[in-house]
């Protein structure tokens, strides 16, 4: 059976339509998380709650799951990942899923995540969980409902169906398994390291940064590693995040702190990484499977791969520092190369997960993964859940939040109603590590061209694997297809162990 290339465009054309909606949608979101005032959120959360349910119509107008039932079927003789193919296959999936949900529910949790996250930035600032407790009540009962209708008919868990819209098809089972292979080996290593005599001089990092410095630094790092400007911008949020409004529209923000460096440039890096996977996607085939990330945890492999394998590097920083310490001259003055590399690559375990380092973040990861499926099965009540986040991080870090903005409030996420979405920064740790070692491979030596300050052959060969294919591919075929091996998390410790060790003068971890 011939694939029709008229009813082939005419789905395309749809999908793009309400694609169009959802990108302005997401417009008036960048707007309120960057420089709306205050006193308009509520007319906000209406304009985008109408939005996405008119993008809900669109995408699951019943003609148009006709036609895509009927392209996958003309589909089913032809090349499974070219693009007409995926596209059809993709969209029928994403149009499955979406009629699960009814139009009324959806603009329910448009408008209760959008008021949520104001009302988290309001008591965050208070750091006042009390004021937050009732709106993420609310969050997470819309959001229970949405999973449970989205579970019905499947063998997933309700928990699962929430996490499949990050993770496609990805099973808690299969995550817990990743966990629990890093988890013994970091404890081990981290406990190495905190009963190591030798550590970093932190407080060099502590001294006063000026802003509009750090902003002019930040922009020429981001520029530097790949990030194009004429395709995106830079700009400054209470919780940093990239998004795209458009095929040539990716805006990454990040927030800075005078008195700790690496807060505003690894979160950066962090989010140009993001950026550069964004601009690396097809624009031709913007709002299309082709044009689109396959995952979650395929994006955050890009942003940590950035922001840690190439940005904590030292070969980085033989490129970096000279002008790191003309840009800073009185707060590095005297300070050497070694110093300033031990010192951002510092392990000790902290309130803030953003801010981890990279032994510890996981750690921040798998609390968050428990006690939000936690919350969603009903075991734990939002009342419950600042005192069940303060023993965690007792328990998993040996701290304990001095008050709720260190802690439970710290995250955007769960305002925002993304449940599922915390397990895909380890899954993407994990496929840093493995993409960064399968590219030195390839390449050659990675750590001669950061050294010069080129970073355009590991942009390239990340597009061409990644970035170029959308969800032609799943995000678990895309690692394999780069890598020649399913993701696993030795990579990610072997690294961690080789970089750490000699750092801190560890033989045997």
């Amino acid at each position: 059976m011939a694939v029709s290339q008229e009813r082939f465009d005419s789905v395309c054309a749809r999908a793009r339509e309400a694609m169009l909606l959802h990108s302005t949608a997401d417009t008036l979101e960048w707007d309120e998380r960057t420089g709306m005032p205050i006193a308009a959120g509520e007319y906000r959360a209406q304009q985008i709650s109408t939005l996405r349910a008119l993008v809900h119509e669109r995408r699951t107008d019943p003609a148009y799951g006709d036609d895509l039932q009927q392209l996958v079927q003309e589909c089913e003789n032809e090349d499974p990942h070219s693009t007409i193919v995926a596209t059809a296959r993709q969209l029928h999936r994403d149009w499955q899923r979406d009629c699960k949900l009814p139009t009324e529910l959806v603009e329910r949790i448009s408008q209760a995540t959008v008021r949520g996250q104001q009302t988290w930035d309001a008591a965050r600032q208070a750091d006042d969980f009390s004021i937050f407790e009732d709106t993420l009540g609310n969050v997470i009962d819309l959001k229970r409902e949405a999973g449970q209708r989205l579970s019905e008919g499947t063998d997933r868990s309700v928990y699962e169906a929430l996490l499949d819209e990050y993770e496609p098809d990805a099973k808690v089972d299969d995550i817990q398994q990743v966990f629990d292979d890093l988890r013994t080996p970091l404890v081990k290593l981290i406990t190495a390291i905190k009963e190591s005599p030798q550590q970093p001089d932190t407080s060099i990092l502590e001294r006063t940064y000026c802003i509009d410095d750090q902003r002019d630094f930040s922009h020429f790092v981001a520029e530097q590693i790949g990030f194009d400007f004429e395709r995106g911008r830079l700009d400054e949020t209470s919780h940093p995040f990239c998004t795209t409004l458009g095929p040539h529209d990716c805006r990454i923000l990040t927030r800075y702190d005078p008195h700790w460096l690496p807060a505003g440039l690894f979160g950066t890096m962090h989010e140009a990484g993001h950026g550069m996977y964004e601009q690396g996607l097809r624009p031709e085939w913007f709002g299309l499977p082709p044009g689109s990330y396959v995952s979650l945890g395929i994006h955050e492999s890009q942003s940590r791969l950035w922001e840690n394998q190439v940005g904590r590097s030292r070969p980085f920083w033989e490129w970096l520092y000279p002008q790191t310490s003309e840009a800073f001259q009185s707060q590095l003055d005297g300070v050497s190369l070694d110093t300033f590399h031990f010192a951002i690559n510092t392990v000790r375990p902290s309130l803030i997960r953003v801010e981890a380092d990279e032994a510890t973040y996981n750690l921040h990861i798998i609390i968050r993964f428990d006690l939000e499926q936690q919350l969603i099965d009903g075991s734990l009540t939002v009342k419950d859940l600042p005192e069940a986040w303060n023993a965690r991080y007792q328990s998993d870090l040996g701290i304990c939040p001095p008050s709720d903005a260190d802690g439970v409030l710290q995250d955007v996420h769960w305002s925002a109603g993304l449940i599922g979405y915390f397990p895909t920064y380890t899954l993407g740790n994990v496929a840093a590590a493995q993409l960064f070692d399968a590219a030195s491979e390839q390449i050659g030596d990675l750590d001669e061209l950061f050294a010069r300050g080129e970073f355009r052959l590991l942009l390239d060969w990340l597009r061409e694997r990644i970035h170029f294919d959308g969800r032609c591919y799943s995000g678990s075929e895309l690692i394999e297809r780069a890598t020649g091996t399913p993701l696993s998390a030795t990579h990610l410790v072997n690294y961690l162990k080789s970089k750490l060790e000699p750092l801190y003068g560890i033989t045997d971890s």
